[in-house]
């Protein structure tokens, strides 16, 4: 590894904004929005990568394997978003998605940038963990060089599990470590170096693309309704209902009655409301289909 980072497009000064701070205040936003519209183009241009890796997850899921999201500082903080958000959204257990972040869970708030040096930590943090073959590992990193999350690829290699990199560079380092290299390429930043910007934009469009998709896959949507969503208080209960609605062509008391009877379970209330079934044979149909909505509304059987 050089210990130069000047290299990397990530590092480099952007033309456009070398006056910044001679620019009214407009004139900096402007430049800033303009250069952020790069981040979605760049992610665009990587389509075909984030599609293998979407198909490769979603089957490691479903045979009992987890997605482990790694990273330091924004990469690390990115990663604990996106994995935060998927209980809540889809129902799934907090095991099933899970960042690892170098500094530990404190490092989300407290900066720790000494923490991503340490690349056997990586390796360490993910062991510890219990990571199997059967899982998959996300290493996130703007530089694509920084030593954490490249320990933490490394390991998940020796092991025989799926490895996917998320990058900001060409033929970065991570991505030599990876079976699907994500290389987003978005640019210089308009603050030099400051990869908080657009390179986290992509990245977290990217997370973003990841969970979703592999949770589509998995049967948590149905058309495109959260229908695995964890009605736990008042909003999300009145969401659930809303969801009911759309979904069941039903009205606002049937669908309250029909969440009610489902214990505040919106796929099995579909069923129920569709099918004109019990609680119980909605749940067995969503048994016999794996999940999928769609194939239990539509089962012979």
């Amino acid at each position: 590894m050089t210990d130069s980072l000047t290299f990397l497009t990530t590092e480099q000064r952007n033309a456009r904004t070398i006056h910044m701070d001679e620019m009214t205040t407009v004139e900096m936003l402007t430049v800033m929005n303009d250069e952020d519209h790069k981040a979605a183009e760049a992610v665009k241009n990587v389509l075909p990568a984030i599609t293998k890796a979407v198909d490769h997850i979603a089957e490691a899921l479903k045979n009992g394997g987890r997605l482990f999201y790694v990273g330091a500082g924004t990469s690390g903080r990115l990663g604990v978003l996106d994995a935060s958000e998927c209980p809540p959204t889809f129902m799934v257990d907090p095991s099933l998605v899970q960042a690892v972040m170098a500094g530990g869970g404190r490092a989300f708030t407290e900066a720790k940038e000494n923490s991503e040096d340490n690349e056997n930590q990586g390796r360490e943090d993910l062991k510890a963990r219990g990571f199997s073959k059967k899982d998959v590992v996300v290493g996130i990193t703007a530089s694509g060089r920084t030593p954490y999350p490249i320990g933490a690829l490394t390991y998940a290699g020796e092991v025989g599990a799926f490895t996917i990199s998320l990058s900001c560079n060409d033929k970065s380092e991570i991505s030599g470590k990876a079976d699907c290299p994500i290389e987003v390429i978005v640019g210089p930043e308009v603050l030099t170096g400051s990869t908080r910007l657009k390179s986290a934009t992509a990245h977290k469009m990217v997370l973003n693309m990841l969970s979703t998709a592999v949770m589509v896959k998995l049967g948590k949507v149905y058309e495109n309704l959260m229908v695995d969503v964890h009605a736990n208080n008042y909003k999300l209960r009145e969401r659930a209902k809303s969801i009911l609605m759309e979904a069941a062509g039903t009205s606002y008391e049937e669908a309250e009655e029909a969440l009610q009877k489902a214990q505040h379970q919106v796929k099995p209330a579909i069923v129920m409301l569709k099918r004109k079934v019990s609680f119980e044979e909605a749940k067995r149909l969503l048994d016999t289909c794996d999940g999928q909505l769609r194939d239990a509304v539509n089962a012979k059987t």
